[in-house]
């Protein structure tokens, strides 16, 4: 498959997948079709939109931001640059929030994105009250264009500011855990991304560092706090939930066998 060369060649590290997705997409058919109907040629007007896609991946632009949509859990998400793509290892944080949350309880999915945490909560546990938050309204409206069903209460709130009062059983955040200098690093992906939402600061830990001792009061007594970080965190912030005063503090590890959720309970 030429395409899958060229991305190749272009540093893609799923190039046959990439490429495959990207023409059942131009198509407008499942992946499988593509084998059981591989000797249909292509028109023009489809052999022209392919190689477009294909361009564009090509400058490493995610997938998921071309075809406009990325699968998490058991949901189809709508996605765009204003939103990070949903990752499996942030599947990890959403199995510890299902487990732990009470029955009937509520749960707050701090800096939620495209909303794939708390729709994914809500998915599983019905039986929950999902609150969500966001600085950005630009993100928030790709969170809410995701709930149709008005499964999720989506609030705009730089952080806990919105939240005045409110306490809730589990609070799960994927809150922006590189520095500046790991942006630097980083797969190219990124750079299409909203930086606002990957990178807290000078440290990387800038974001963590003001979920701790703030949300406390925004947890009710044994609730759980929950948060994503980045690769060789996880010790750090098992210290900053301590010296906030969490107990039984623990960490998850993802596929990849890196602690990727630290996650501690109010006393």
């Amino acid at each position: 498959m030429r395409a899958a060369r060229y991305l190749a060649e272009r540093g893609c590290d799923t190039p046959r997948l990439d490429a495959e997705l990207l023409l059942a997409d131009v198509l407008g058919v499942e992946r499988i079709v593509l084998y059981t109907d591989h000797d249909r040629p292509l028109t023009r007007g489809e052999t022209d939109a392919y190689r477009a896609v294909i361009a564009r991946r090509a400058k490493r632009e995610p997938v998921a931001y071309i075809l406009g949509r990325r699968g998490f859990r058991r949901l189809d998400l709508a996605v765009s640059p204003a939103v990070l793509v949903p990752r499996p290892e942030t599947e990890v944080l959403v199995e510890w929030v299902v487990a732990v949350a009470p029955q009937g309880g509520d749960v707050l999915d701090w800096g939620t994105g495209s909303g794939a945490i708390a729709l994914a909560v809500a998915d599983e546990r019905p039986d929950l009250t999902v609150t969500a938050v966001d600085r950005s309204a630009q993100a928030l409206a790709v969170a809410q264009a995701n709930d149709p069903g008005g499964a999720v209460a989506w609030l705009e709130s730089d952080g806990f500011s919105a939240l005045s009062g409110l306490r809730f059983d589990v609070i799960a955040a994927n809150p922006p855990y590189l520095s500046v200098d790991d942006l630097a690093q980083v797969d190219a992906e990124l750079g299409y991304e909203p930086r606002e939402a990957l990178v807290s600061g000078p440290t990387g830990f800038e974001a963590l560092e003001r979920i701790a001792p703030e949300s406390p009061r925004h947890l009710r007594p044994g609730g759980w706090l929950l948060s994503e970080v980045g690769a060789g965190q996880a010790g750090t912030v098992t210290e900053l939930w301590r010296g906030a005063g969490f107990v039984d503090v623990q960490t998850r590890r993802d596929l990849a066998g890196i602690d990727r959720v630290v996650g501690g309970r109010r006393p």
